[in-house]
C-alpha cells in the first residue's frame, strides 16, 4: 500500500499539543512512535548564528505545541536541542522525551562506512539522548573526514559507496540507537541504488519541496515505495544559502492567502500537507511559531491547488557546492539524475 493510500486509508492518528492537534504517520519501519506531520527546523544560515539563543527558542517551540523536531550534525544545533530537551522535562513542558520525534542527519565528512556509527553516537552525545527517532543521510556525498561545513572544499570531494553507508545506518537501526533511518536530497535514481540492496529500506527522504518546487516525479515514486516525503524550505527559505525568495513574492500565492484569511506561509504550509507529505516549518517568532500550526482545520479549493499546480518550477537549492570538474559529480544533471 502507498503512502498517500495508507493515510488515507487509516484514520489519521492526532498527537494532542499545548495548542494545536497535528496529525501522526506511521513509518513503515518501526511499528512504534508515529511521525508528527509538521516539524521544526533548527538550520539557519550561517549555522550557529543563533546558538545563545536556540535553546529558549526550542522550549517556546515546545510551548506552543510543536513535538517533532529536525536537527543535524552540520547546524550546531544539536547541543541546544538536547538541553532545551533535558529543561522541558525538567520544567514540566513534556512528560517524557518519548513525546518527542527527534531527528538528525549525517553529514558528508561521516558519509563512509566506518564513520557513520560514530559519527551517529557523537549525534547522541550532543542531543544527551540514548536513541534518535530518525537518522538520515544528509547528501548523497562523500567529502574527505574532518570538517562539518558548507560550502564544502570541492577538492575533498569523493566518491560515495551508497552500498556500504547504507549498511552502515542499518546496523545503527539494528543497534536500537535511531528508531528508522532515511534520506535527504535523494533522486529517484539514487533511491533505486539503496532500494536495490537495502535491507531496511529508506522510511524517509528529506528534499526542498514547495509551490515553486513541486517534487511531482519524486513525490510519485516515494509514494509507490512507501518512502515518506519531508519538506524543507516549504516557504522558500529566502535569506539562507539553499533559499529564494520567489515563493514569498509569488502573486497567486498572495491572492490565495488574502482570499482566505490567511498568511502566505500558512497557504504554503497547508498546500504541501494536502500533498500528503510531512512539512519542516522554522520561525523564531512565537507568534508565527503558532500561525505554522494553524494549518489543520481549513483547505484550500480545488480551484486554489489546480492554480497552484500550474506554477512555474524552479529549483530553489541546486547545490553546484557539491559539482567539480575533479569530483564524482561533474554536472547538476549527475547530481540530481536529470530531476531538476
Amino acid at each position: 500500500m502507498d503512502v498517500r493510500t495508507k493515510m488515507q486509508k487509516s484514520s489519521p492518528q492526532l498527537s494532542t499539543t499545548s495548542y494545536q492537534s497535528v496529525p501522526t504517520f506511521p513509518l513503515h519501519s518501526t511499528n512504534e512512535k508515529a511521525i508528527p506531520l509538521l516539524g521544526f527546523g533548527t538550520a539557519e544560515y550561517p549555522f550557529g548564528a543563533s546558538i545563545d539563543t536556540m535553546k529558549q527558542i526550542i522550549l517556546e517551540a515546545i510551548e506552543v505545541g510543536y513535538r517533532h523536531f529536525d536537527t543535524a550534525a552540520l547546524y550546531q544545533t544539536e547541543q541546544p536541542l538536547g538541553e532545551a530537551i533535558s529543561d522541558a522535562l525538567r520544567l514540566g513542558l513534556i512528560k517524557s522525551r518519548d513525546e518527542l520525534f527527534i531527528t538528525s542527519k549525517l553529514w558528508c565528512s561521516d558519509a563512509h562506512h566506518d564513520c557513520v556509527l560514530p559519527a551517529l553516537k557523537k549525534t547522541l552525545k550532543n542531543l544527551k539522548l540514548e536513541y534518535l527517532d530518525l537518522y538520515l543521510i544528509h547528501w548523497p556525498v562523500s567529502v574527505k573526514p574532518g570538517e562539518y561545513e558548507l560550502p564544502v572544499k570541492k577538492k575533498d570531494l569523493v566518491p560515495i559507496y551508497l552500498k556500504s553507508v547504507w549498511e552502515a545506518m542499518e546496523e545503527c537501526q539494528a543497534l536500537g540507537l535511531t528508531k528508522s533511518i532515511g534520506v535527504s536530497n535523494f533522486s529517484c535514481k539514487k533511491l533505486e541504488t539503496i532500494l536495490s540492496t537495502a535491507k531496511i529500506p529508506p522510511a524517509v527522504n528529506q528534499v526542498e519541496m514547495n509551490p515553486m518546487w513541486q517534487q511531482k516525479k519524486l513525490r510519485k515514486f516515494c509514494d509507490e515505495k512507501g518512502i515518506l516525503i519531508e519538506s524543507y524550505s516549504p516557504l522558500g527559505a529566502k535569506g539562507t544559502l539553499w533559499g529564494t525568495n520567489r515563493v514569498m513574492e509569488c502573486e497567486l500565492l498572495k491572492e490565495i492567502a488574502q482570499a482566505k484569511g490567511k498568511s502566505l506561509a500558512q497557504v504554503c504550509l497547508r498546500w504541501a500537507h494536502e500533498q500528503g507529505v510531512c512539512v519542516l516549518v522554522k520561525s523564531f517568532n512565537k507568534e508565527r511559531m503558532k500561525q505554522n500550526l494553524d494549518i489543520f482545520d481549513w483547505k484550500l479549493s480545488a480551484e486554489e491547488s489546480r492554480k497552484i499546480s500550474q506554477l512555474p518550477q524552479c529549483k530553489g537549492f541546486p547545490a553546484g557546492e557539491f559539482v567539480s570538474d575533479d569530483g564524482p559529480y561533474k554536472s547538476l544533471e549527475e547530481l540530481w539524475d536529470g530531476e531538476i
